[in-house]
């Protein structure tokens, strides 16, 4: 194929992306983030002062002042572009993480490169660089992998995983053959670590296994419960096959809570990020008290950006609200209190 019509239909399917992720349902419905399962054992008495709660932490050697990701979303038009920058800014002021979209479409078409450089915006943050795993079979190397890293003067590389949303893509890349052999070779010569990450159905403990004997920094689960990649790419079908096998498998995955606890039954050790269908800080605490060390939320973050820079400040401020009622109603006065507090219990 034409590299330039390769590139057009890639940066064409990034607005589609963004347009059905804030216009149609494309949740999951049948299947939940788990979370729903666990409820924390609340203390009338916390001997806490609400104000000396802290919820800093380090992540990757970097230190954050609330344990949020701002999870990868886009890049590669106007409208992402706009979104990206309000989203780096937000994340540059309150210290927290930030990962861009994939950014294929900036190796295929680099004039596109600049709706994804927020490290300007941004020059604090830990920032992660993206791109799909996938696409060590289709002719990137570890030259590509250097060139998204260096666009953004990124902390960190995500290696996304994704075969059941290219399954179901219109002209998806689905040869995923050898993969974990050439992530291997890729974590042997590139200078920064790689985050394995799902995009919404999660990772076992047993892939969790190989990818860190591969030789992964960190691993973000990305559960099933939130945004369904199978329902965004029926939305964007062109014919009635594919419509029917996005909607067949629009609840397919494992929820992000099965993905925490059988991970850290493996890897007590591993970084370990959770997302997958968080929706406000009690899930982010309930992640937390699991065994994750940071917490990625895409949807919401991603309504408030396309509103308004005031509306993503809104949205950072009550979930560390939200996230610091939960360590003063459990009586822990730090992340690390609660993760050993036994506060979180499971309910069914």
């Amino acid at each position: 194929m034409n590299p330039l019509n390769l590139s057009t239909q890639t940066q064409t399917r990034k607005a589609d992306h963004l347009r059905i992720c804030l216009d149609e349902d494309v949740q999951f419905h049948a299947t939940t983030n788990g979370l729903e399962r666990y409820r924390f054992t609340h203390s009338c008495l916390p001997e806490l002062n609400l104000n000396e709660i802290n919820l800093g932490t380090t992540f990757l050697g970097k230190q954050l002042l609330a344990p949020l990701l701002i999870s990868s979303m886009t890049g590669g038009t106007e409208q992402a572009r706009i979104i990206n920058y309000r989203l780096a800014e937000v994340a540059q002021h309150y210290k927290i993480a930030m990962g861009v979209g994939s950014q294929r479409v900036a190796v295929e078409k680099p004039q596109v490169a600049s709706t994804f450089a927020v490290r300007s915006r941004a020059p604090d943050i830990l920032l992660f660089a993206n791109l799909g795993a996938v696409q060590l079979n289709y002719d990137y190397g570890l030259d590509e992998c250097l060139r998204i890293v260096d666009l953004l003067a990124a902390d960190a590389l995500i290696l996304h995983l994704n075969p059941l949303q290219e399954c179901i893509q219109t002209r998806g890349d689905t040869n995923f053959k050898g993969l974990l052999d050439k992530i291997a070779k890729l974590c042997k010569t590139i200078q920064v670590p790689v985050i394995a990450k799902e995009v919404g159905n999660g990772i076992s403990a047993d892939m969790a296994e190989k990818l860190i004997a591969a030789g992964v920094t960190a691993i973000d689960v990305a559960g099933a419960g939130g945004t369904s990649w199978a329902k965004v790419e029926s939305e964007r079908a062109e014919n009635s096959h594919q419509r029917r096998l996005g909607m067949t498998f629009a609840d397919w995955g494992l929820p992000t809570a099965e993905c925490i606890t059988s991970i850290r039954a493996v890897a007590p050790e591993i970084p370990l990020i959770a997302s997958g269908g968080l929706r406000h800080g009690l899930d982010v605490a309930k992640v937390i008290a699991l065994g994750c060390d940071i917490a990625g939320l895409a949807w919401p973050f991603l309504q408030a950006a396309d509103e308004s820079e005031a509306a993503l400040y809104a949205l950072v401020e009550v979930l560390i609200a939200e996230i610091t009622t939960v360590l003063f109603c459990t009586g822990n006065a730090t992340l690390d209190d609660l993760k050993h507090s036994g506060a979180l219990q499971r309910i069914q």
